[in-house]
């Protein structure tokens, strides 16, 4: 089934410069780029697009990583695209990503784990329109 969903690299992978090798893996893997916006995140932002982690242990750290500088948002378009961006980017935390997976190259830890993709249809729809403006996704 085509679908879209979001990709977004994290502070860490673009203070290392890794942009292009991210995208060029995702793109490698069939999903084609349908939006890209580098932007910078407020604590307000982060607190909106992480708001189900609002509150537990790890969300001040989480927050003080995404707003520690520029963020890439990607809107990425394929058949199957969420599950497919999933695999490529490997587990959430890096030591357990499988070689060769986005987090297992580029990955600091499982904070800085140099990725986020949308997890399901709803969030991506959610998580595109945070991103993107006025952004046309599949219906």
């Amino acid at each position: 089934m085509k679908e879209q969903t979001l990709c977004v690299i994290k502070p860490n992978a673009v203070k290392d410069n890794n942009i292009g090798a991210i995208i060029k893996m995702i793109e490698d893997e069939g999903l084609i780029v349908k939006g890209l916006k580098m932007t910078e995140l407020s604590d307000k932002k982060v607190s909106a697009f992480y708001e189900e982690h609002v509150g537990k242990p790890f969300f001040d750290g989480l927050k003080e990583f995404m707003t520690s500088g520029k963020v890439v948002g990607i809107v990425l378009e394929g058949e199957d695209a969420i599950s497919r961006l999933r695999r490529v980017m490997g587990a959430t935390n890096p030591e357990k990503a499988d070689d060769g997976t986005i987090r297992k190259l580029f990955a600091a830890n499982m904070t800085e784990n140099a990725v986020h993709g949308s997890d399901s249809p709803q969030s991506a729809k959610r998580e595109i329109a945070f991103y993107f403006d006025n952004f046309s996704i599949l219906d």
